[in-house]
């Protein structure tokens, strides 16, 4: 068995064992917030469904064999004094696994079997191989004996509930080998095409040239950008169902979707160095898009719900991501999404515009990206003033393409509409001393200890200098000792673990650092990196984080905590080596 392999190491119980393209991983992750005993085959076809449960076996007595899960990117081990269990993926759909001193038993996650729930078992005497039928997921699950023995099988063909499974074992001081599938109807037996070993040291070459192409730059300086690197890597699906492109999922855990405004941040750091990648991540939820311009909510295998959208960051995220691909968009594709942008700015003017209003409005909270945020407390159909400051540079962006592709009319509206939305909200929305937002029914104004009201800060260059200071007086007090917490820490409405109401969040975190950096506020920007990149490096990547004690919240295995981490500690090592090269760029 090999020993100790190359990659950064991390803990399954926080991070699943998956690899690029597949739609599966192993994780004792079964549900929100729902960890089990043993690791488990969990896939997210049709959802995220637990559909195999692997448990070490002490070949001798039969027992449970209580092991030590040992994690990098190209080998999952289950380490106990008696023998050990290595699992690498084969390709997407397919991982191998090689036991010595230890059995496995394979079963069926669930008992109970329904004529519409849970999972069927057989053996295939075609392939020669034991087969688990999922109703959750739609596919099956086809196990191969390559060397070793099957000591027990049970369940086979049974219906009702009951344990279904088998056990694969070896000689003592044998060697057992088997192969796991992922497959739709059916395919060629099983034939292994290289060593366990081999395996295992493709999977690590693959994991290794991805990290190299989105992280170049990574210096003991930057401790976490490999296993950022990994967190993008093992999330990324291929094409299927209603996944149009190749996507990262903010998570392999419940998180597994993909949705209007997360995608942008994993864009943005695949951009240099995985183009095509970073382009697909941009362009999934425009393929999506509705009759009214509008951009579904998510999109994940099998379900594109349009109940809410996202705000409008795309033209900021586009402006950032066409300066950091390698090589300019060509004319086509600047025609296609000059198209798609512009549907989507008009739907923000004309279904979120009430008549004679010159500034947006969401309809809920959850409309903002920010959805419990205390600025929704009053009334939840509201004017505020983060919302007006995206749609500005959209509307920018808007007018940059138009002007590269010869639409100078065009241009000029987009920028007559900028400015107009720009000076209706400093009319409309700032006091002086911060900005309000405003119910569409009631007139009433307000104002809250949400950073989100601070938001307007993502303007950097456009805002005038007095509200730029002010805004970044106010941010400067959301700064805890881990980075901004989204609620200021006194407020009476602060919850530690309160979703948009106090923990700290990468894109906010991201947003923000750039309009301040654009804005002239260096020393901020700089903190406020240096805090980010250092709780990513102590807490890992979580979905948000404690802003007082940094521990991370909800799923810990989110892509845009871990791409966010990545474009600032890129920039941050480019400031070190070459400053004048990313002075006022932002991300």
């Amino acid at each position: 068995m090999t020993a100790a392999r190359s990659g950064p190491a991390f803990s399954v119980h926080d991070i699943p064992f998956s690899t690029h393209g597949s739609w599966f991983g192993l994780s004792p992750v079964v549900a929100e917030k729902t960890y089990a005993e043993d690791l488990h085959l969990v896939s997210h076809q049709n959802g995220m469904h637990a559909v195999l449960r692997l448990v070490p076996r002490d070949p001798a007595t039969g027992d449970r064999a209580e092991t030590r899960v040992e994690t990098t990117p190209g080998l999952l081990r289950w380490a106990h004094p008696g023998g050990r269990i290595g699992c690498a993926y084969e390709s997407p759909d397919t991982v191998r696994l090689r036991g010595e001193g230890l059995g496995l038993r394979i079963t069926a996650a669930e008992e109970a079997l329904t004529p519409f729930t849970g999972t069927y078992f057989h053996h295939d005497p075609v392939a020669g191989a034991y087969v688990f039928t999922s109703y959750e997921t739609g596919r099956r699950y086809r196990v191969t004996l390559l060397s070793g023995s099957v000591a027990e099988v049970s369940g086979g063909q049974a219906l009702g509930s009951g344990d279904r499974g088998l056990t694969i074992t070896a000689d003592a001081d044998g060697v057992w080998e088997a192969a796991a599938e992922e497959l739709d109807s059916a395919r060629r037996p099983y034939a292994p095409s290289q060593t366990f070993d081999g395996v295992v040291g493709a999977a690590e070459r693959a994991f290794a040239a991805f990290a190299e192409a989105v992280a170049p730059w990574r210096s003991p300086g930057t401790p976490a950008a490999e296993l950022a690197a990994y967190v993008l890597w093992s999330a990324t699906v291929r094409p299927a169902s209603l996944v149009t492109r190749p996507a990262v999922l903010m998570s392999k855990h419940w998180m597994d979707k993909v949705w209007s405004w997360d995608h942008c941040f994993n864009a943005l750091a695949l951009g240099p160095g995985g183009p095509a990648l970073a382009w697909d991540q941009f362009s999934l939820p425009f393929d999506h898009q509705d009759e009214s311009g509008a951009l579904p909510d998510s999109v994940t295998h099998s379900e594109v719900l349009y109940n809410f959208v996202k705000p409008p960051i795309h033209g900021w995220a586009l402006g950032h991501l066409r300066r950091r691909l390698p090589h300019p968009l060509g004319r086509m594709e600047l025609t296609e999404t000059y198209g798609r942008l512009a549907r989507w700015t008009e739907f923000w003017l004309t279904s979120r515009r009430a008549p004679g209003a010159a500034l947006p409005h969401y309809l809920h909270g959850n409309d903002s990206g920010w959805d419990n945020a205390t600025t929704f407390d009053p009334e939840r159909v509201i004017v505020s003033a983060d919302l007006a400051a995206f749609l500005v540079l959209q509307l920018r962006e808007l007018a940059v393409l138009a002007t590269e592709l010869g639409l100078l009319h065009e241009a000029r509206r987009w920028t007559r509409t900028a400015e107009a939305t720009q000076a209706a909200m400093l009319d409309e929305l700032w006091t002086g001393e911060r900005f309000v937002a405003r119910g569409i029914d009631t007139s009433k104004t307000w104002s809250t200890s949400s950073l989100l009201d601070l938001m307007p800060m993502v303007l950097g260059e456009h805002l005038p200098e007095d509200v730029s200071a002010v805004l970044a007086s106010r941010i400067e007090a959301h700064l805890t000792p881990h980075g901004l917490a989204t609620e200021l820490p006194d407020s009476p409405h602060y919850l530690p673990d309160g979703y948009w109401r106090g923990p700290i969040w990468a894109p906010a975190t991201v947003l923000i650092e750039d309009g301040l950096r654009r804005g002239g506020h260096d020393r901020l920007a700089d903190e406020i990196s240096a805090r980010f990149r250092a709780l990513c490096e102590t807490h890992g990547f979580a979905e948000n984080f404690d802003a007082l004690t940094g521990t991370g919240l909800r799923d810990r295995a989110y892509t845009w905590t871990a791409a966010c981490y990545l474009l600032l500690a890129e920039a941050h090592e480019l400031r070190q080596t070459s400053p004048a090269s990313v002075a006022h760029t932002g991300v």
